[in-house]
Parts: C-alpha cells; structure tokens; sequence
C-alpha cells in the first residue's frame, strides 16, 4: 500500500477557476492523482476522489461516515475560519443525507412511505400545465433568459406545491435556499435563521391544518409508532426542496447549454425525440446538476486507487469528475444523445442516492420535449464563453442563460 506522500501533500485551489470550469482540475487529476488532498473553498483540507470506480466506492463505503455529529468535530479540526467551522451547526443540517445507519434506515423508510413513484406521477399533469404556461410567456419574445423564464419558476413551483408552500413565498423561500447552497459561510450564516424559522411555521401550519401535500404526509406519517420529529421534520423539508428545486434547474439549464453548443446533437435529438429519455441522461453524466457529493468522514483508513485516507479525514466525492472518466465512459469529455449513460453518478450511489432523482427527471422529460416542440429554432443569443457558472463548488449551475427563440445565428 502506498502512503501518497505526493497525494497528502494539500493543493491549493483557485476558486475562481474551479467554479468556471472544474474539468480542467479533474481531467489532470483523474490521470496523475485520482485521490488527492486539496485546500477546499473557506480553507477546509479534504481529500478529492475523482475516478468514477474510486467514487462508486467511497460513497458506499460505510467507513465513510454522513454523520452530522461526527462531521462537525472533524471540520472544527480541519479549519480555523469560525464560520466555515459552523457550516453545518444548524438545525437543517440534520436530515437523513447527514446521517448513518441506522438513523439513516429509520428516516429513508418514513420518507419513502410518503414519496413514492405513483406520488411523483401524479404530479404530471400539473407539471405539464406548468409548463405550457411558462412557454406561453415566452411565445413572441425575440430572446429570453431561460434560467429566469423556465428553468426556475418550474421546478420551484412544483416542488413548492408539492410541500404545501404558498405561491406568495416562493421567490424568498429560493432566496434562503440558494444561500444555504452558496458555499459562502456568511450567507449560510444569514439565511439559516429566516429559512429555519419559516419551515417551523410551516411544519406547525400542516399539523394544525393538514392538507393534500408531501410535507402534511411526512408530519403523519408513521412507521409501527415512529414518527419524524419537528426537528427531523424541518431539516426534511429543506432537503427535499434543495433535492427536488436545485437539481431540476440546473439540469435543465446545464441540458440546453450542452445541446445549444452542440448543434449536432441538438438536431438528432429533434428528430428523434424517443432519444430523449437518455438524452437526460447523458446531460446528467455530461455536465450534471450537482459537481461534488457532500462531505465525508473517514472512521479508519480507507484505501482507494493504491493511496490510504487516514482516519479522521474529510472526503469529497467529485460526481463530475467521476461522470468523465473515460475508463468508464469512452470520450467522456464529449456529448453524445445516443449514449447509454444510464450508470452515472449525478444523484449519486447507494443508500444516499437522491430522493428527487424520479422527480427531477419527470420535470427533464416534460421540460426539454415540450421546449423543443415550441422552439425548434432556439439557438444561444451570446458567446458560450461569456457564460458564467454560480458560485460554490457543491452544486453546478449557470447564473443565466440567454437565448434567441427563433432561428439565428450562435
């Protein structure tokens, strides 16, 4: 077994350049050090995997502690930044993504009871009408931001009426979420309060008040007696509205971006729209909505690709990375609709894999086709150079994306 000394020696990461284009960093990684420590934004050192076997692996690998608890100790010791330290000292951190067996068993099984896949199609027709009139509000408009016309206001609205969140808090409730997702401590630090008290009030209303919805399901539901707590509850409904709203916009934003620069592509999915199933697909392997899983913690040494992880060290799983490693997808830099790319890694792997997955590909499915059948002509209204990814390196995804609706010139 090798000891890395090369490996364990961190690397500093340009945050600018890593938000902007991340596979420069992962292409040379994956070739001369697929298990790497590196200085992480907020100045945490983590071990970066980026091979696709090594991250199917590790996040599987039950050595590789969720625990929020546990987490927290081992950031405290990883940073001396006061806010970075305090990332995940709050109430919506302690859901059932950020913990182990078998808390982790006992809060999947009570979720599940109440999001289900007939749940999740159920929400079709809505999802559809939706749709159509978001398109209805782009017909006639020479150019349009997509991210602000239709990647957004979908997802957030069919998550928000999913959970039972009034139409008149839906732009402030994406406000607090997107800074709990920044990466910035600070904003995390700002928005914590107002989200957290705001999911009390609602979680106290769908008791009071029940109503046809997932969060009034998750209040009670029950499993031989159990029951989540308001605590458990809260945390719940943050993570099921970041797992079924972030994913879906960026999924559909980082979809367009790759088909628009790809005109080849673009037009074989049009004339073939039976692709379009795994065209998703290879949109979630090629440039998916999440760049690195979230973090982990060594309980004793693991080895991955000849190089051992010591005990008590924070892992980061690079799904990204992972989703273009040629040993497992041949041309893995490039985008093809017509390839099986059903094996990716964008929601993850194991007990941890995302519960909006079956959500947020009913939205793709329903977003790309009916896109492509109302503007068959769309082409980018500026240099895909121009284009600029939101800051944090956890999810991926573009501030805007302005498009011409009509035929037209890249």
């Amino acid at each position: 077994m090798l000891t890395g000394h090369d490996n364990a020696t961190p690397l500093p990461i340009d945050v600018t350049t890593f938000e902007q284009d991340p596979h420069a960093l992962y292409d040379m990684l994956r070739i001369e050090a697929p298990v790497r420590r590196v200085i992480a934004p907020g100045g945490l050192t983590v071990w970066l995997i980026t091979r696709y076997d090594d991250a199917k692996s590790a996040l599987i690998d039950p050595r590789l502690s969720k625990n929020v608890e546990i987490g927290q100790k081992v950031i405290e010791r990883n940073t001396t930044d006061e806010a970075t330290a305090m990332v995940f000292a709050t109430e919506l951190s302690t859901h059932m993504l950020n913990t182990d067996p078998p808390d982790h068993t006992r809060l999947r099984r009570l979720v599940n009871k109440v999001f289900t896949m007939r749940a999740v199609e159920k929400l079709r027709p809505r999802i559809e009408e939706i749709t159509t009139e978001l398109l209805d509000a782009m017909e006639g408009q020479e150019q349009v931001d997509l991210m602000r016309a239709f990647a957004y206001p979908l997802p957030i609205s069919v998550i928000c009426e999913l959970l039972g969140v009034p139409t008149v808090d839906r732009d402030r409730f994406h406000g607090w979420v997107s800074a709990q997702l920044s990466g910035d401590p600070e904003k995390i630090a700002q928005a914590a309060p107002s989200l957290l008290g705001y999911l009390h009030e609602l979680v106290a209303g769908k008791r009071t008040a029940p109503a046809d919805d997932l969060l009034t399901g998750l209040v009670h539901a029950s499993d031989d007696g159990d029951k989540l707590s308001p605590q458990e509850l809260v945390s719940m409904a943050f993570l099921l509205l970041v797992a079924g709203h972030e994913t879906t916009v960026n999924l559909i934003g980082n979809g367009m971006f790759a088909l628009l620069r790809h005109r080849e592509q673009f037009a074989a999915l049009r004339a073939d729209p039976s692709l379009l199933p795994g065209a998703i697909e290879e949109f979630l392997r090629y440039e998916g909505p999440v760049n690195t899983a979230s973090l982990r913690y060594t309980t004793e040494p693991v080895e991955l690709s000849g190089v051992v992880i010591p005990e008590g060290e924070l892992v980061v799983v690079s799904l990204a990375s992972a989703n273009r490693d040629n040993a497992q997808y041949p041309d893995g830099g490039s985008l093809d609709v017509h390839r099986q790319a059903g094996a990716n890694l964008a929601f993850g792997h194991g007990i941890h894999y995302c519960v909006g997955a079956p959500l947020a590909r009913l939205e793709a499915q329903i977003a790309f086709g009916r896109l492509f059948e109302r503007f068959p002509e769309m082409t980018l209204a500026a240099d895909p150079a121009d284009f600029r990814w939101r800051p944090g390196t956890v999810l991926r995804g573009l501030e805007t994306l302005p498009i011409r609706l009509s035929a037209g010139r890249d």
